[in-house]
């Protein structure tokens, strides 16, 4: 039988785990057994007085004796089951963590593409429901099974060694059922489980969608809609955890019936073999007290096969995330640089997204020199932020056709080329934070008087004074209580502060009235004389005062100059000079 490399892959992500807490569950284990072996010694004792008191000779000092003896056992596994549920559950608990850890980790290192093929829920279940149920099979899971085997044998060891070998062997006839039936259960149940996960994060995802959109869903007077959307979906969710619950409220009695058929077949037999005189009264009490502690591993051997099933279908999903590979990496050819300057050529660049037969950029070359301004400006859609895309390396171009510095980017080390653009993005993202940690996010330390520098910079100052916390301001889920123009401030005080040597901007200043916009361009051109600058923008106005300007269509640069020289030429750019002047007439009227 060939092994299966996916299940190996799944269950290698904890071995690390397993090697680093191995004397944490060594000690667990070890204070486990301790328990079972004191625990095998009740029954013993317990028989002793049986025969004892019914032999009509006892002393009272051995019943003393006896006793004390049980009250030292009960306070000993007391002492020894804090220590294994300590190291065990404890241990499981670390396991979690860090493999939380591991995964966000992993995650800040993917892709964009993989973040555009993977839905938000989905990942958030993993996250959350899936690595509990791996913290619940390494914990649980794992003593619970330790535990049934290692008390189940030892048990029926002590019950052939200590009373009768026939007695032992009826008994524990109905047993192997269990085992079949667990085998049947959990296949089914780690099936039904993933399906289980998917439905939640599912759920997960529609639940953060309408949380985030719920201006749109208002706006649009979709109440409605949503919620019954959301009521099939919650549905689904609840119909795969009902398939679960059922297998689950199946299996549980007919573990509990065969045990009781093996107890009923001890009352009876052993019953019969005491009047015989085969065994002593005492025996008789103590196998049957050994059998009641054989319902424990078998209700355990239930819940393992549940909690296992969960683990296991949760750690095969999650194992998925972590053997998705980084695209962007340095590569052995990276060279040793500290920063860049800021002279940028892009030289035929040509590029279509991963699974698109589709050029989003055909055979782009332009030439940029450190301290210029240029602007991009074209219809929407076509190709302006996937060129910035290009140049943070989001994706990675063909060799050859992107330099900075006379470098191939494929060459500059990912950290500093990321480090020395200040990007600006068309949706503004601010952290559920205060303003001024929202400014200082890129630089490692700052001061205050920096924040308000960049901020004054930005224009959005003399707005965040008004507030009553001023910049401890925390402006809410991506800066839900602050207006739209405040957003794009702020993200341009953010890219401002890090003093780039490299600074895009991408339709930035479209949420602010063109005094404003006006103001912001000033200040940037006024701070970054000798830096490089590349304004994305629609409205002529914010990009008209570049060093250069080009026109990108569908994936083309069909023009190329200055403001004065693209109007001359008539083309696109002087087609959307013309409307934008007209637009803004009209208004007027």
């Amino acid at each position: 039988m060939k092994p299966n490399p996916k299940k190996n892959k799944s269950q290698g992500v904890l071995i690390k785990y397993f090697k680093l807490y191995k004397f944490h569950f060594l000690v667990g284990f070890l204070s486990l057994l301790t328990v079972d072996l004191f625990q095998l010694q009740i029954p013993v004792i317990t028989g002793n007085i049986t025969d004892g008191l019914q032999s009509g000779n006892y002393e009272f000092s051995n019943l003393l004796n006896q006793v004390l003896t049980l009250l030292l056992i009960g306070l000993l596994i007391a002492c020894f089951r804090f220590i294994w549920r300590y190291f065990i559950f404890g241990t499981s608990r670390k396991i979690e963590y860090g493999l939380r850890n591991d995964f966000f980790g992993h995650l800040e290192k993917l892709s964009l593409r993989f973040f555009n093929e993977h839905k938000t829920g989905d990942l958030m279940a993993h996250a959350t429901n899936d690595l509990n149920a791996i913290r619940m099979m390494v914990g649980p899971g794992v003593l619970m099974s330790l535990d049934a085997i290692t008390l189940c044998v030892l048990v029926i060891y002590q019950m052939i060694t200590k009373i009768s070998l026939n007695l032992t062997l009826v008994a524990i006839i109905p047993l192997p059922l269990i085992a079949i039936g667990g085998i049947f259960f959990g296949r089914a149940i780690r099936a039904r489980f993933k399906d289980k996960q998917e439905a939640f994060a599912h759920m997960s995802e529609m639940v953060q969608e309408n949380i985030s959109g719920v201006q749109v869903v208002k706006a649009f007077v979709q109440e409605t809609k949503e919620i019954k959307a959301f009521n099939e979906t919650n549905k689904n969710n609840y119909d795969k955890n009902m398939r679960v619950i059922k297998l689950f409220a199946i299996m549980n009695p007919l573990a509990m019936l065969v045990t009781g058929l093996s107890i009923a077949i001890v009352l009876g037999y052993g019953g019969y073999m005491t009047m015989l005189g085969n065994i002593t009264l005492g025996d008789f009490v103590a196998f049957t007290q050994y059998l009641l502690m054989l319902v424990w591993p078998m209700i355990a051997f239930g819940w393992c096969i549940n909690i296992m099933s969960h683990g296991l279908a949760s750690l095969s999903r999650f194992q998925n995330i972590l053997d998705e590979k980084p695209e962007i990496i340095d590569e052995e050819t990276v060279k040793q640089i500290d920063s860049i300057k800021g002279d940028i050529v892009i030289d035929n660049l040509t590029f279509n997204y991963p699974g698109s037969g589709l050029k989003e950029l055909d055979n782009i070359s332009v030439t940029v020199n450190k301290g210029e301004t240029l602007g991009i400006v074209g219809r929407t859609g076509s190709g302006k932020t996937t060129l910035v895309n290009m140049l943070l390396r989001m994706y990675n171009p063909p060799r050859g056709t992107i330099f900075i510095d006379d470098v191939d980017i494929m060459d500059i080390p990912l950290k500093v080329l990321r480090h020395s653009i200040g990007y600006v993005p068309q949706d503004n993202f601010l952290f559920s934070d205060t303003i001024s940690r929202n400014i200082a996010f890129g630089v490692i330390e700052t001061s205050d008087e920096y924040i308000e520098c960049a901020a004054k910079n930005a224009n959005v100052h003399d707005n965040i004074i008004e507030f009553s916390n001023k910049y401890a301001t925390v402006v809410g889920e991506r800066g839900v209580t602050l207006s739209g123009g405040q957003k794009q401030r702020i993200s341009i005080a953010r890219a401002l502060i890090k003093d780039p040597a490299i600074m895009i901007l991408d339709d930035s200043v479209s949420a602010v009235d063109t005094n404003t916009e006006e103001q912001i361009l000033n200040h940037i051109k006024e701070e970054r004389k000798d830096k490089t600058t590349i304004i994305i923008a629609h409205r002529i106005s914010t990009i008209q005062n570049s060093d250069k300007i080009i026109v990108i269509d569908e994936g083309k640069i069909i023009e190329s100059g200055t403001h004065d020289s693209l109007v001359e030429q008539k083309g696109l750019y002087y087609n959307m000079v013309e409307k934008q002047q007209l637009e803004k007439e009209l208004e007027k009227e």
